[in-house]
């Protein structure tokens, strides 16, 4: 079989090892990038491609009379037309899980650094205000303990439950919050009931017409104004003008989100202005640790040869 990967430059920092994937195919072409224009040109002639976040819509996949098999190097699914793959005999397979660890770290991360005012700290230490202290420690900024604090998950699937398992280990109480008109029961809180009791808010649901704007003005009007918002999930559940506005009039204590509704925010966003306090943004990167990644990689080789050998794997369009 000879594959292409369009765009694994998205995945690789010069510290990934493709090496076993290669053996996946007869023939393995490694593009960095593809621009829309390129697409047509480098898959015309392949039986399997690989893709990170370059489109492959109902077009493309119509003109390649030879492709049988699309690996999407990721879980999301919005950049293939799964309908358009399906009547054409393409399976196409993601990859699943590869950065629960990563990302439930980064959002334990995300927490720490909130409660401890860690960013504030470090800026005052750079800035010399802990050379002009009266005594042998700076205490300008709020520090408090996870211990013993509520900590809301919306989103309990594998990446909810490793960031309760990690939670659980600082002392924190966990409470699962059910999504509005989803029913609730002795595990999960009804979402308007959960919003005013946690200490620590975080989203691991994923974004659909349900749970856009999730977190708006009403939400935030729910919250103490002691709350910290977690989103390690997608820029959409939260209304980007709403936590800005919220963190301006003290709504809740602070934010940290690792996602925006527009990546890269090359035109901007609400969240990047200079007067919203207590804001940390991380660009995307929660998933990105270099295990994670190569995780990805696995997974694609895993994918390749169970289609291979007719037993096909993490299927999206079955």
């Amino acid at each position: 079989m000879k594959a292409v990967f369009l765009d694994y430059e998205s995945l690789d920092k010069n510290d990934l090892d493709f090496s076993q994937l290669k053996t996946a195919f007869d023939e393995l072409i490694l593009f960095p990038s593809t621009t829309p224009e390129q697409v047509a040109e480098r898959v015309q002639n392949a039986d399997v491609v690989i893709t990170n976040k370059v489109m492959i819509d109902a077009n493309i996949i119509k003109q390649c009379h030879r492709l049988k098999l699309i690996l999407i190097s990721a879980t999301g699914t919005n950049n293939v037309d799964l309908e358009q793959a399906k009547s054409s005999g393409v399976v196409v397979c993601n990859c699943q899980g590869y950065g629960t660890s990563a990302v439930a770290q980064h959002t334990i991360s995300l927490m720490l650094a909130l409660s401890t005012s860690l960013l504030k700290y470090d800026q005052a230490v750079r800035q010399g205000q802990w050379n002009k202290s009266p005594i042998f420690c700076l205490l300008d900024f709020p520090i408090i303990e996870l211990s013993g604090k509520t900590l809301g998950i919306i989103g309990y699937g594998e990446l909810g439950r490793a960031v309760a398992k990690l939670a659980e280990a600082f002392g924190m109480k966990i409470l699962i919050g059910a999504l509005p008109n989803r029913a609730s029961d002795e595990k999960r809180v009804p979402f308007v009931e959960l919003l005013s009791q946690v200490d620590f808010l975080s989203l691991h649901c994923p974004l659909t017409a349900e749970t856009k704007d999730l977190i708006s003005i009403p939400q935030f009007d729910l919250m103490k104004n002691s709350a910290f918002l977690i989103n390690c999930a997608r820029g959409g559940i939260v209304n980007e003008q709403a936590l800005a506005d919220a963190l301006r009039q003290g709504k809740i204590a602070g934010a940290a989100t690792d996602v925006l509704s527009v990546e890269p925010p090359k035109e901007g966003n609400v969240l990047l202005a200079e007067d919203i306090p207590n804001l940390i943004i991380t660009p995307h990167s929660a998933w990105g640790s270099v295990e994670a990644r190569q995780r990805m990689v696995d997974q694609l080789f895993e994918n390749a040869v169970a289609f291979k050998n007719g037993q096909v794997i993490r299927q999206v369009n079955g």
